[in-house]
């Protein structure tokens, strides 16, 4: 009689060597999946907790009184500082710190383009030192209306720029005279840390601004250098990123930021720069 063959294995001990191959594969993957989940979370924790103690030192710097008085004491203390010798020397302080040549430069290569504006508004006009770009670079037909707290500041900025064409206008950022959509451009070049909250004076821009309207705006950030900034000059400084919520809520388009260089750009440099577009 016949005998017949046993049947063959269906795993053959190739098909378990080449599984259990497969297998360890996957566990090493996943081993290495999960450790790399730690490093990304402890180098995110040491980034936090580097920013936390610098965060302490630029507290510590930064000028407080902002916080510490109500708006009405502070708005007098910081007419008081621009009345007096620092608001004297901020032309010359703005062109030390390269402000001054470093901004004719953003205008002249339309980074932030003039061309075709028709009513600007400059907001905290101080010495002049945006409005001489906007008379150099805007249309020599554009309406240009500049304000500031101070009228001693203004009165320094007529001498300066030599110049009768720009309307000169002592306000209050928080509480502007003009009518709603009454600009097509503005520049708010440092004027923005001198408010306790930033919706107070974004939503005065952002009401007298056209739909469509761009507005350049320059404050002070949340950095060392900012903390400086603001022990100097009694202001505030701003989150960037917080700062750009709060915009996006006043339907103001964070729409490109801007550098004064590539190399304000690596380090983080020159404060918050940025070109908004009311929506």
């Amino acid at each position: 009689m016949m005998k017949l063959a046993s049947p063959k294995s269906k795993t053959p001990t190739g098909k378990k060597a080449s599984r259990k191959r497969l297998l360890q594969g996957k566990h090493r993957q996943k081993v290495g999946r999960r450790q790399s989940r730690i490093k990304h979370s402890e180098r995110k924790q040491a980034r936090l907790e580097n920013g936390e103690r610098k965060n302490v030192l630029n507290r510590i710097i930064e000028n407080r009184l902002i916080k510490e008085i109500s708006y009405e004491q502070y708005r007098d203390k910081v007419r008081g500082v621009y009345d007096g010798p620092q608001g004297a020397i901020l032309a010359t302080c703005s062109m030390l710190s390269l402000h001054t040549p470093l901004g004719d430069r953003m205008f002249r290569e339309r980074h932030f383009d003039l061309r075709g504006a028709k009513n600007i508004l400059d907001v905290g006009s101080g010495a002049g030192q945006i409005v001489k770009h906007v008379l150099k670079y805007a249309d020599t037909r554009a309406d240009i209306t500049c304000f500031d707290l101070s009228h001693e500041m203004l009165r320094r900025a007529r001498n300066r720029l030599k110049d009768d064409r720009p309307r000169l206008v002592v306000a209050d950022l928080a509480s502007l005279p003009f009518g709603d959509n009454s600009f097509d451009t503005v520049t708010c070049g440092y004027v923005l840390e001198h408010l306790p909250d930033p919706r107070d004076g974004l939503a005065e821009l952002a009401r007298v601004m056209t739909p469509g309207a761009q507005m350049l705006l320059l404050t002070t950030e949340d950095n060392f250098s900012g903390a400086w900034t603001s022990r100097m000059w009694r202001c505030r400084t701003y989150n960037r990123a917080e700062l750009r919520r709060t915009c996006t809520e006043l339907g103001l388009r964070w729409d490109k930021e801007l550098w004064f260089t590539k190399m304000h750009k690596v380090f983080r440099a020159g404060g918050i720069c940025v070109r908004l577009v009311k929506e």
